[in-house]
């Protein structure tokens, strides 16, 4: 019955220790590109709170203390009203790609919040002609991944075309002699219709989604019913028609004058 109780007690203490450090993870917030963020924490504590950036102790954002709160870097700030009320709540100005990860909250020392900042994905739809270039920004200085989903009806498919990781840009074969460094792919046909889609290689998380058309201005000629005569044409042929018919009516006329003083001659 000992071993039994001490085994039960462990147990609960494992799941103590799991439910505690569940808490203190908050959802991620997700901001639009250039918005402000506001990272949550809502704990006490009467000495110094700290919030970094995870994993690098030393980069302090900003702080606050019974007395202040400080902005140790531009862009990032707490408010000392809110702090003495228990919100330790980090704002960001303006939230970009630069700025997205994990957060820490800390009190003298001692971890309370861990807070990941994400960007929503940008969208952008792009129209071009055929033997224009289409250029993808990439947006972050991750290691990403390009995946082309096409649109047409025959054949929809979903691949990965190509890796940038730093200056190191790899394609897949059909590919590699079309696409720059920069992800300018030259050249384009419709056969490039679809969804270019640039999302980290680690996490895979969607940075920038371009809907692309390409398509010509020219519309087609449909070789079955023969080329397309212009309107033009229709109003030459109906004026035609009108001198002609004119110019019989008046011969008749003038046919009739004719005979009618050679009877009264007679």
């Amino acid at each position: 019955m000992q071993s039994c109780s001490s085994a039960l007690c462990i147990l609960i203490l494992l799941i103590s220790t799991f439910t505690t450090g569940s808490e203190s993870a908050e959802p991620p917030v997700k901001v639009n590109l250039h918005d402000s963020a506001t990272l949550p924490c809502s704990e006490r504590c009467s000495g110094l709170v700290k919030w970094t950036v995870s994993h690098k102790d030393g980069d302090v954002l900003a702080e606050c203390d019974q007395t202040s709160c400080r902005s140790v870097k531009e862009g990032y700030q707490m408010i000392h009203d809110q702090y003495l009320k228990g919100n330790l709540s980090l704002t960001i100005t303006d939230a970009d790609f630069t700025k997205r990860g994990w957060y820490t909250c800390e009190c003298d020392g001692k971890d309370l919040c861990d807070v990941q900042l994400q960007i929503e994905p940008l969208n952008s739809t792009v129209q071009k002609k055929p033997g224009q270039s289409l250029v993808l920004d990439l947006d972050v200085s991750d290691p990403v991944e390009v995946i082309y989903n096409s649109t047409g009806a025959a054949n929809q498919s979903s691949d990965q075309i190509c890796t940038v990781d730093g200056c190191s840009l790899e394609c897949e074969p059909e590919y590699e002699e079309r696409v720059s460094a920069a992800l300018q792919l030259r050249a384009v046909t419709p056969s490039d219709n679809g969804v270019y889609t640039i999302k980290t290689t680690g996490d895979e998380e969607v940075i920038h989604t371009y809907s692309v058309t390409v398509q010509d201005d020219q519309p087609c000629l449909d070789t079955d019913k023969g080329p397309a005569v212009p309107a033009w044409m229709f109003v030459l042929i109906a004026a035609l028609v009108a001198v002609i018919v004119i110019l019989a009516v008046k011969i008749v006329q003038l046919r009739r004058e004719n005979q009618m003083l050679r009877n009264q001659r007679i």
